[in-house]
């Protein structure tokens, strides 16, 4: 994990230096926005996913205040992970026709998973899908930022999308929402019922941050076939989590 050099304390008043800490913290921006990367599709270029972290940086010197009782670079991850999320919405980035055949492959895993009472192999969900299993696959590949999006359309019904209600001005982190006692119960479930295969892959992306090459490398299989199993995974957990 970045850490800032141990000597500079946080900013704490007006006449902090926001150039300094600007460039003191650029590579906390890079960092994110690199692991952030490999959840989206090849279309986003890592350049604008930087500058956009970098608002989000600039948005954390200006606002921080000890009193939020956070270390500063703690906060500063949190505004630049909203800045860079709210981006990438404003910019649409996922066409309607994908995010429907997203939708497709969350209603098929959840039907085969209420006739099946287990989770529906690759096959099985082609099959329930209509297509082949190649197809299928080329859906998932094609499925990095699913995660995303995951996160940012739960919707509760009360009219505001994940991001709306929990990266706004108050700088709440998300990650908090995702502690709520019903989310994380029903996650914690969902996560243990899913196959080995894709276990295996979200504890080495999210618990120790392997990027898809080096997870492809721990397990003996291609990036490509990580980025299949990630997405497949998300899908899995979607489907039994998106109404609560």
């Amino acid at each position: 994990m970045y850490t800032a050099t141990a000597a500079v304390t946080a900013p704490a008043d007006a006449t902090r230096d926001t150039q300094r800490y600007l460039t003191l913290y650029a590579p906390l921006v890079k960092r994110i926005a690199h692991h952030m990367m490999a959840k989206l599709p090849a279309s986003v270029e890592l350049d604008d996913v930087i500058q956009t972290g970098m608002l989000g940086l600039l948005d954390a010197v200006n606002r921080y205040e000890e009193s939020h009782g956070a270390q500063f670079e703690t906060y500063a991850a949190q505004r630049i992970r909203g800045a860079i999320l709210d981006g990438l919405r404003q910019a649409d980035w996922l066409p309607r026709s994908f995010r429907r055949d997203l939708r497709r492959i969350e209603n098929a895993i959840a039907k085969l998973e209420q006739r099946l009472g287990r989770a529906p192999s690759e096959n099985e969900v082609a099959l329930e899908l209509g297509i082949p299993l190649t197809e299928y696959q080329t859906m998932l590949q094609e499925a990095r930022g699913y995660q995303l999006i995951s996160i940012e359309d739960f919707n509760h019904g009360d009219g505001g999308d994940f991001l709306e209600r929990h990266c706004g001005d108050g700088g709440a982190n998300p990650l908090e929402a995702l502690l709520d006692r019903k989310l994380r119960e029903r996650l914690v479930k969902a996560i243990a019922g899913l196959p080995e295969r894709e276990k295996a892959v979200m504890g080495l992306y999210y618990e120790q941050e392997l990027n898809f090459r080096e997870i492809g490398e721990t397990l003996g299989v291609s990036e490509s076939r990580i980025c299949q199993l990630h997405s497949q995974a998300i899908a899995r957990l979607r489907s039994q989590i998106r109404h609560l």
